[in-house]
């Protein structure tokens, strides 16, 4: 054959696009390259585009394939519905039943990391270590994560079915109606302690307005003239982690918050700036639903002496993701970019952080709210720390 009659390559269509697209952003993105040596990345590549792939459902599937063999259910195609709500979730509001949705390490099963304070699930009694098993029938394990998430959101008064596991205990089935939730990610309120008056703020999720009113809450209670501070990070999944670093300035003078590691291997120590909008006392809330962004802040007032830790071991989710948008059909993709340690150097991923004390379980079902035993131990363990509570004992 002549070069003449050599027949020329095949443009892409735009759903084949889009799967290169996917691939070249993983490919220069991902936090660790060496995976891709094991799973014959570039061969993938070549495979995935030798299947039809003509419409952007067909582009979907083969993305979830290609992403599959990494092994990181946090480096994910998110389709546009997926991608709308986590921009949604970013900014304070979502129509679903309000479940906070993780995975434990290498195990398939999809547990709960936390129910969204006020929202159908957190009514129901839901809490935070239940597995999700089934979704309307389906598997939530076969679904996957982001499906499984997907599916519970939907418009306000349709109804979904869940079979959920808590922890040692027999399936149960729940029945619930799906509404708008206001994820009210920073609420506060001033309290009192044998003539000391506390601050007590929580933060249920590091979403875009959070470090402006975690600030104009701090500047409020200090006009109150309060003598310590109460950290809340109960069922917090976390959110974005510039929100988390943002809120660990304002309370670390100077100290360090957090090291990044990215695909190179290179370590970016993170540090507050000097000064803080609030010096005094303080004691942090955790639990088995602070992860991610809210881990780290947890982290860096732990290990720089800050604030002690009371309640139960943290999710343990020690990985960063960054969000793309793919093209203009509203879907992207999340890709794990770095790792991260405490200040001391721990890596919690998988592992999570053990608190300064464990207090008693069964966590209480309403954080912050009547009968929270865990609220008053750590009210009890602030007072100790200011000079007139240490002098009335």
């Amino acid at each position: 054959m002549t070069f003449s009659e050599v027949p020329p390559a095949l443009a892409l269509n735009d759903a084949q696009q889009l799967v290169v697209e996917s691939w070249r952003l993983v490919n220069q993105s991902y936090v660790d390259p060496q995976r891709f040596e094991a799973i014959q990345w570039k061969r993938l590549r070549q495979k995935t585009l030798e299947r039809p792939i003509q419409t952007s459902s067909d582009a979907y599937d083969a993305i979830d394939d290609l992403l599959a063999p990494i092994g990181d259910p946090y480096t994910r195609l998110l389709r546009p519905a997926d991608w709308s709500a986590l921009r949604s979730n970013t900014q304070g509001s979502v129509s679903g039943v309000g479940l906070q949705l993780g995975l434990r390490g290498d195990d398939p099963a999809i547990v709960v990391i936390a129910p969204l304070e006020g929202s159908p699930a957190a009514e129901a009694g839901i809490a935070s270590g239940w597995e999700v098993r089934r979704v309307d029938g389906q598997q939530a394990a076969e679904l996957g994560l982001e499906a499984t998430a997907a599916r519970l959101r939907g418009p306000a008064g349709t109804r979904v079915l869940l079979e959920l596991v808590p922890p040692g205990e027999r399936p149960q089935e729940l029945d619930l109606t799906r509404r708008q939730v206001d994820l009210q990610p920073v609420r506060s309120r001033l309290m009192e302690r044998n003539g000391h008056p506390i601050g007590y703020l929580r933060i249920t999720q590091f979403a875009e307005p959070v470090p402006d009113l975690v600030a104009a809450r701090l500047e409020t209670m200090q006009q109150q003239g309060i003598d310590g501070l109460v950290l809340d990070l109960r069922n917090n999944s976390g959110g974005l982690v510039s929100a988390g670093l943002a809120v660990a300035n304002v309370l670390l003078d100077g100290a360090p918050i957090v090291e990044t590691v990215n695909r190179e291997g290179f370590a970016d120590a993170q540090q507050a700036g000097p000064g803080q909008l609030f010096g005094g006392p303080m004691v942090t809330l955790v639990n088995g639903g602070t992860a991610s962004a809210s881990e780290i802040l947890a982290g860096a007032l732990q290990d720089d002496s800050r604030s002690p830790l009371l309640g139960s071991r943290t999710f343990g989710k020690g990985l960063i993701q960054t969000l793309i948008g793919l093209g203009g059909d509203g879907s992207g993709l999340a890709v794990t970019v770095a790792r991260y340690v405490t200040p001391s150097g721990r890596d919690i991923q998988n592992l999570g952080i053990e608190p300064d004390r464990l207090l008693p379980q069964p966590e209480p079902l309403n954080p912050g709210g009547d009968n929270d035993a865990w609220l008053d131990a750590a009210l009890d363990a602030l007072e100790r720390q200011l000079p007139s509570g240490e002098a009335n004992r």
